[in-house]
């Protein structure tokens, strides 16, 4: 940098401190003035390419610079995203797909950076052995902001036992800039049949007993089954596509949030903020099936009179056999912005 400095405090003296008498030599001064100056600027255009491909080098040598890392020894990991343009809906804001997929991807993460991952799609090494994978039984999430496009969030994920042959994990987003935590997750799986020792061994190092979401705030309640007879609303005709599907060419389970919500009323979804959602997935779905979406709404009367909070319930099922897929509840505030005009 000093010599950067040196050389442009020359050649400013150059070119202004000893300008001779006009004529063939102040022309030949210009031309030189100008050459020295696009030699400079060639020197710090090289000297910026050279800092650029050092950052590279460095962030391919080092991995956690590019996925995140762990944040409290091995047991919660932490990842930082931006809000992309394509990951925000009308209102400007990220959607809960979103948000589930960005939950989804860091856990994914912490299993690849804790050197267990498998060749499955979030399995352990000892579980692609010996072909188990996880069966998302429960997802609840609590959302109190929703970031705007361009936000820094980050995210924090760890794990913990859920009886015998289950696991939970749990998440917390906070806004980056000012550190508050806008949204609470927590997902409890199970495996198709025991946990073998080896398995159990990969995975128990890195629970921790900590809840994103205290027991008495959590959504326990079960969820009661819609039918044609108390649904609201129904919309058929949902046909996964191919980039539905995940690497387990099962259909993704974040693309259920917007199955169920294409039965919501338009004005809900313009009017509202979901705030909470509750997902009981109970079978598997493949690009071959065809779905419906049934959705029932009421007042919510836990609630204040005035606080306009609707409950919704939702399913998700086989439109040739009407068997279930997923069962879902959720939570919507009504926006405050359409409540100060």
């Amino acid at each position: 940098m000093a010599s950067m400095q040196n050389a442009a405090l020359r050649l400013r003296e150059d070119c202004f401190g000893r300008v001779g008498p006009a004529g063939l030599s102040g022309g030949w001064r210009r031309r030189t003035c100008v050459k020295m100056k696009a030699d400079v600027n060639m020197r710090t255009k090289k000297q910026g390419i050279q800092v650029a491909l050092r950052e590279k080098r460095e962030a391919e040598a080092n991995p956690e610079y590019l996925l995140g890392g762990f944040a409290e020894e091995r047991f919660v990991y932490r990842q930082r995203f931006v809000i992309r343009s394509y990951e925000i809906g009308a209102d400007k804001t990220a959607t809960m797909e979103t948000l589930m997929n960005l939950l989804q991807e860091t856990a994914l993460n912490h299993v690849s950076s804790a050197g267990v991952a498998g060749n499955g799609f979030g399995a352990t090494r000892e579980m692609s052995i010996r072909k188990l994978i996880w069966v998302v039984t429960r997802i609840h999430v609590q959302v109190d902001h929703y970031s705007s496009w361009g936000d820094v969030v980050e995210i924090d994920t760890w794990v913990d036992a859920a009886g015998k042959n289950g696991m939970r994990r749990d998440w917390i987003i906070r806004d980056y800039d000012t550190h508050t935590i806008i949204t609470r997750a927590t997902r409890e799986t199970r495996r198709l049949s025991k946990i073998p020792d080896e398995v159990r061994k990969e995975v128990q190092p890195f629970y921790l007993n900590r809840a994103a979401i205290a027991t008495h705030n959590s959504d326990s309640h079960k969820i009661e089954k819609l039918t044609d007879q108390t649904a609201h609303r129904i919309r058929n005709g949902l046909a996964p596509r191919w980039s539905d599907m995940d690497a387990n060419q099962h259909v993704n389970n974040v693309k259920y949030i917007g199955w169920l919500l294409e039965s919501v009323p338009v004005n809900v979804l313009e009017d509202y903020n979901m705030t909470r959602m509750t997902l009981e997935y109970r079978r598997e779905c493949r690009q071959s099936n065809v779905l419906e979406s049934l959705t029932s709404i009421k007042v919510n009367e836990e609630e204040e009179a005035d606080s306009q909070v609707l409950e919704c319930t939702h399913l998700l099922r086989m439109e040739a056999d009407q068997a279930e897929i997923v069962r879902a509840r959720s939570v919507w505030q009504f926006k405050q912005h359409h409540r100060d005009i």
